[in-house]
């Protein structure tokens, strides 16, 4: 097979016009045919495009999520901080501390991270993880009954679950 045999193989055959049919009516059925090879080369091509745009939101959000993982025991250790016992003469240094959690909670606000509300809630091990069960008639089966450590969500993307103690009968 020549170079020119090989070029033709390649592609569909090309209409040939019937007997009595007109030759405009061939070359109408030849731009039919070009025309709807067009059309689905410019849909193949947007639905890639949408494919790549997509891989790279996902991408950016999960750097996102990586770079703001590593603040979140940050967090954790300001609102132990907090917790602890304080008198008189601390009272600056617990100010200086609440301050500073509030500019991490309002910068992990401004880039979309949320914080997991567990107390009270019921259990979902979707957005919960339960590293305690203790009895208790004071609350309802499955309720969450104390929060070790929060939860937070990037979008609809969980970054890290909330640590609680849940309720059994």
């Amino acid at each position: 097979m020549n170079d020119q045999e090989s070029a033709g193989a390649a592609t569909e055959p090309q209409p040939q016009p019937e007997a009595g049919e007109s030759q405009l009516e061939a070359i109408r059925r030849e731009k039919d045919t070009l025309q709807d090879q067009l059309l689905r080369t410019a849909a193949e091509f947007d639905n890639y495009r949408k494919r790549v745009d997509r891989d790279r939101r996902d991408q950016a959000d999960a750097a996102t999520a990586s770079a703001l993982t590593g603040l979140l025991p940050i967090i954790d250790d300001l609102e132990r901080a907090l917790k602890a016992p304080t008198g008189e003469d601390v009272e600056s240094f617990r100010k200086g501390i609440e301050l500073i959690h509030q500019q991490m909670l309002e910068l992990l606000r401004k880039r979309g991270v949320k914080p997991i509300e567990a107390t009270g809630a019921d259990f979902d091990p979707r957005y919960h993880q339960a590293v305690v069960h203790e009895s208790s008639p004071d609350h309802r089966e499955g309720e969450v009954i104390e929060e070790f450590a929060r939860g937070y969500m990037l979008g609809n993307r969980l970054l890290r679950p909330a640590m609680v103690k849940v309720a059994k009968a």
